[in-house]
């Protein structure tokens, strides 16, 4: 029977194998418990990825003469690019003093990702490893990298859904925050107060902390401003009509002002933050969720949903993801200057890492909310609900899965989609075989003695992005880091279910 096939034994350096394979792998490797030997051909993971050409819209041309097209049209971009900086950059209209700049004037512009042209280059940097927490909106939180596992509110009965992480400026803690701006510390974080005991016109949608960690602002949809410890008060736009509703606020260094920003691109500053241009006249694509200051305070970047980065003042473009993501998968989050402001990093809400200009490694830690947007997040999702659950062979759930037994039931009771049971049968039929280097949250990997051979799988896992995997193995379902035991046995290609 299927269910007996798939029974394992313990074997290797996943503790186990399934046991279609088992017979043939221990005629291989004559002492069970050690690693088969390493070595093979490099995987595609430590590969850059590449965009052939990159279009007005966005979108990743495949031929070469759509990048030949695109560079003789770049001087064109450039010029028309430098045109529009003048215009937003420097002659946006802003009151003196410690009130409120205006949006730009209507200006017909193109619909381009940023208002400078790409780098003369057609190659994109992949993913790199980087250390974050993921909050969902239940106030669970899971650590990835080096980050530490402080603790979550999931456990805690909420009255109204979580909807920021900030870490502290330390990174050995952070706060989440609620919609009604109740407050959960946790690590080093200090908790000095919150609104959840007022009665708001408008639900909080983010916090920053100030540069010391000993206090802490919370804005309200509206731009209402609450400000706690050492945070100081530098005005708001509660009382101002908004054409789209504030979804965030970036603190200056010293913390003696700040920008909110809305989903358009309205920016808005106060106290010792200055006004550099907005994309409150432009057509976007997607929406803007970020924004990021020049360490100076001379100019900021703004940063769409797609990836798309536009910059004012003294900030400089050093590339963007829009055209990866184009293809689909999760949207950009965050935006997080180099030391020297002349790069930026780019952080899905998955955790993947893009890294541009100067940046060198990985930035600190980062808090991101993870709101599943597409099938295999809410695969991953259901799977990261299962960590710390027990290894069982042929194990489906929910008490205990074992490697196949957790791929499956991720994606049949999170997204609603069924495949086969068996890792090697995954391989084979579970859906669109993926380039190691475009895999997206939910996105199968698997590891075999013959990368040419499919009934060689013994192992698979899910991809979660920031190139980390949740897998059954060991005695547990565990994140684990995809590259953990060298490539010799990752199979060439990802499966994404469908």
């Amino acid at each position: 029977m299927e269910e007996d096939q798939e029974r394992g034994v313990r074997f290797g350096r996943f503790g186990h194998v399934d046991q279609a394979v088992s017979s043939r792998l221990e005629a291989q490797w004559l002492v069970p418990g050690f690693d088969r030997p390493g070595g093979g051909r490099r995987s595609e993971l430590e590969t850059s990825r590449i965009s052939d050409g990159l279009s007005l819209k966005g979108r990743a041309s495949r031929t070469d003469v759509a990048q030949v097209t695109a560079r003789l049209t770049r001087a064109f971009v450039a010029a028309l690019a430098a045109g529009l900086v003048a215009i937003l950059g420097g002659a946006g209209p802003a009151f003196a003093g410690s009130t409120v700049s205006v949006t730009d004037p209507a200006v017909a512009l193109p619909d381009v990702p940023s208002p400078n042209p790409p780098p003369d280059t057609t190659a994109l940097p992949g993913p790199i490893p980087a250390d974050f927490w993921l909050a969902t909106a239940h106030g669970d939180v899971w650590a990835f990298g080096h980050a530490e596992a402080y603790g979550s509110a999931g456990a805690t009965p909420l009255t109204h859904p979580v909807v920021g992480i900030t870490p502290t400026p330390s990174g050995k803690g952070y706060w989440l925050v609620a919609s009604d701006g109740g407050i959960f510390a946790f690590g080093d974080a200090a908790y000095l107060g919150s609104t959840g005991g007022l009665h708001l016109n408008q639900p909080i949608v983010a916090m920053a902390s100030t540069p010391d960690g000993a206090g802490y602002w919370l804005v309200a949809r509206d731009g209402g401003i609450f400000a706690f410890g050492d945070a100081a008060f530098f005005g708001s736009t509660g009382a101002i009509h908004l054409n789209q509703p504030i979804i965030g606020m970036a603190a200056t260094t010293d913390g003696q002002g700040y920008w909110l920003f809305a989903g358009d691109g309205g920016v808005f500053n106060f106290g010792d933050a200055h006004f550099f241009g907005s994309t409150g006249a432009i057509h976007l694509n997607q929406p803007i969720v970020t924004m990021a200051s020049v360490p100076d305070g001379t100019g900021y970047w703004l940063m769409a949903a797609d990836g798309g980065v536009f910059n004012f003042g003294g900030a400089t473009f050093h590339g963007s993801t829009a055209a990866l993501a184009a293809g689909g998968g999760d949207p950009a989050e965050k935006l997080i200057s180099s030391n020297d402001g002349n790069g930026y990093w780019v952080v899905d809400q998955n955790g993947e890492t893009t890294a541009f200009g100067d940046t060198h490694g990985a930035p600190a830690v980062q808090g991101l909310m993870f709101s599943p947007t597409t099938p295999g997040d809410r695969a991953v999702l259901y799977a990261f609900q299962q960590l710390g659950k027990p290894y069982v062979w042929g194990g489906n759930g929910p008490d205990g899965y074992d490697c196949s037994g957790l791929a499956l039931a991720s994606w049949h009771q999170g997204a609603g989609v069924a495949f086969a049971r068996v890792a090697n049968n995954q391989y084979h039929t579970a859906g669109a075989p993926v380039a190691l280097v475009g895999l997206r949250a939910g996105d199968l990997v698997f590891w075999g003695s013959s990368q040419t051979d499919w009934t060689s799988v013994y192992h698979t896992a899910m991809y979660v992005g920031g190139g980390r995997i949740v897998e059954a193995t060991g005695d547990h379902v565990q994140l684990n880091s995809l590259g953990q035991w060298g490539d010799g046995d990752l199979m060439p290609h990802g499966v994404r279910p469908a």
